[in-house]
């Protein structure tokens, strides 16, 4: 950045307005559509408990990657060449993290681990850099760029570990200083700790954010299904069947989000006295809302394919796993924007838990139809409690 042009020039410009989400923006979330993609094939050909840790810890380094570029388009314009040029880098970075992916805990860990550090470590230096002169956002970036070199030693150091269970183990140890440094302000020796009053963030902005990213995932779950009919050698009437079946149950997962929550979370996050705070709840809850729609993709995957089969204990996992952390990804969302957790989530939670079981007797198509039967239910069930919420109010 040249000497005569200050941090503030760089800054998006506060004029209690709703910032717009910028095409650039637009343009680096469809990086992401393939790292979606290639966690729930991670998880789709890794159907255990060793294989679903693993892809947690790959879907929370996505997730926090894309989070943190997320706060940073907040405060920066990425319209500005510097800004926009962070987000290019970090674009290609991301698709070189990616690709590597299906091999995170094989022969592309330091791939993986090198392009994630890039990303996150490397776009926190450059924007502290961005930042020098005594600008009121320097400090908060001074302790960002300490827990992120904390967190990137972990990541190189579990990518060079001589066994699959120290790397997933330091791994684990990076995530916790990512996603728990947030939570007591970046606090660091002698640099303080920041409080989420200061995070002087956009909230219609960082809500829409989060809006385009389930898109995102459900537009990944869509693109799976229709390669998987594609692929399909005799389209038969049980093959449309499940392809009906998936199509109504994302449709279903659309609606829960978009049709009963979406304005009034914008809302929310809007007229907050602090939206920092409720911004990183956000992000924490989406994390979780996200996650349950990429294992729902799996058991999408599963429908498709094997329509007539029966499923053994990880496929069960999956079909019903899926809806399920929706659902309750679902709920603490709802408990965020309304003040209470909606019962009629809970309720179909443990339906599906109930139903685990017993699954094994049924075949997937069947499966299949349940679910997505019992997410459009709940979707019913919460459009009526959300007009009586808003009569409610008008009163």
């Amino acid at each position: 950045m040249p000497a005569s042009l200050p941090a503030d020039a760089l800054l998006r410009q506060r004029d209690g307005h709703h910032a717009r989400v910028t095409y650039v923006e637009l343009f680096f979330d469809l990086v992401y559509v393939f790292a979606v993609t290639q966690v729930s094939h991670l998880l789709l050909h890794h159907l255990d408990a060793l294989g679903a840790l693993q892809t947690l810890i790959v879907w929370f380094a996505v997730w926090l990657g894309w989070q943190y570029t997320c706060w940073a388009s907040n405060w920066f314009d990425p319209d500005k060449p510097a800004i926009r040029g962070l987000m290019f880098a970090m674009m290609l970075l991301a698709m070189l993290m990616a690709a590597a992916i299906p091999e995170a805990f094989g022969e592309r860990a330091l791939v993986f681990a090198g392009s994630y550090v890039a990303i996150q470590f490397g776009r926190t230096v450059y924007l502290r850099w961005l930042l020098r002169g005594g600008h009121a956002l320097a400090p908060n970036y001074s302790r960002m760029v300490g827990w992120l070199g904390i967190s990137a030693v972990c990541w190189i150091a579990g990518a060079l570990a001589p066994s699959l269970p120290w790397r997933m183990a330091w791994w684990i140890v990076a995530i916790l200083c990512e996603y728990g440094s947030p939570m007591f302000g970046f606090a660091l020796p002698g640099l303080g700790r920041s409080r989420t009053s200061e995070w002087t963030i956009e909230g219609g902005h960082l809500a829409e954010r989060c809006q385009l990213f389930v898109i995102v995932a459900l537009g990944e779950t869509l693109l799976a299904s229709g390669a998987t009919l594609a692929d399909s050698t005799q389209w038969r009437a049980d093959v449309l069947s499940a392809l009906a079946a998936t199509f109504f149950g994302t449709l279903a997962l659309w609606w829960l989000y978009f049709g009963t929550s979406s304005e009034a979370a914008t809302r929310r996050i809007t007229h907050s006295d602090d939206p920092g705070r409720l911004g990183a709840q956000f992000h924490y809850v989406h994390a979780i809302l996200v996650a349950g729609i990429i294992v729902n993709a799996v058991g999408n995957d599963l429908v498709l394919a094997h329509p007539h089969g029966y499923p053994d204990a990880g496929q069960i996992g999956a079909l019903l796993a899926g809806p399920a952390i929706y659902l309750l990804g679902s709920a603490i969302y709802k408990r965020v924007v309304y003040g209470q957790l909606p019962r009629s989530h809970l309720v179909a939670a443990l339906l599906l838990a109930a139903m685990a079981p017993w699954a094994w007797r049924f075949d997937l198509l069947t499966l299949g139809w349940t679910t997505t039967a019992l997410l459009g239910v709940i979707g019913l069930w919460e459009m009526r409690a959300v007009r009586r919420h808003a009569h409610a109010q008008a009163r």
